[in-house]
């Protein structure tokens, strides 16, 4: 099986899409913002940097990409969540994997801006085990949509997930995402799948078709 980039706007479903390939699959997912929220503990100015929506600048991602996947194992698939953002991080990714000898696809989870909206709005998120719920939308909430259901651990709304945040990231990913759908459209390794509807039934099985067919 390729290797796979996902190319989506925040609240896409990227977490559940990856979650399904790792445990159906065993692919090793490398999530970028996961990555950043780490080094961010240990350094206030990106803490900081983060909170105000922008994205980090192209170098000091690009570093840390190629840091990540330098030490991928030849005989394991990975999945890389939320890079490339810009073409200029395409082309290099590009050259950083053509030198790592490493192939991919990219999965491209379309979805419609109000459905984004709400899911950002309402996401809480439990700091011990992670677990992501939102209390916007039935079914999806804890119990008391205060606690982890998991480990009673309070649940946060980071700051990413506040509306005018939101609002930022998504204008930024709107004027970057048409350089990049056509960049990897025309290297034929584009795959769109919709993401719109609660039942997730259909987009995995779309899903479950890229993978198996490469």
């Amino acid at each position: 099986m390729k290797n796979v980039i996902f190319l989506a706007p925040p609240a896409a479903g990227k977490g559940t899409f990856s979650d399904y390939l790792v445990e159906s699959y065993g692919y090793q997912h490398y999530s970028t913002g996961d990555i950043l929220r780490a080094k961010a503990k240990e350094d206030k100015s990106l803490a900081d940097f983060l909170k105000t929506g922008a994205l980090v600048d192209d170098e000091t991602m690009l570093k840390i990409i190629r840091e990540v996947l330098t030490n991928v194992s030849s005989k394991e698939s990975f999945i890389l969540d939320g890079f490339p953002r810009t073409l200029h991080q395409a082309e290099n990714l590009d050259i950083i994997l053509h030198d790592l000898g490493l192939s991919y696809v990219v999965i491209y989870i379309d979805v419609e801006k109000n459905i984004l909206e709400k899911r950002v709005v309402g996401r809480r998120v439990c700091p011990n085990c992670h677990q992501v719920y939102n209390v916007e939308m039935e079914g999806f909430g804890s119990k008391d949509n205060v606690t982890c259901d998991k480990c009673s651990t309070p649940l946060i709304h980071r700051d990413e997930d506040q509306i005018d945040t939101f609002q930022k990231r998504y204008q930024i990913y709107l004027e970057s995402t048409k350089d990049l759908i056509r960049y990897y459209k025309e290297k034929g390794l584009l795959y769109p799948i919709s993401n719109n509807d609660l039942d997730q039934e259909n987009a995995l099985k779309l899903l479950r078709g890229v993978v198996s067919e490469h």
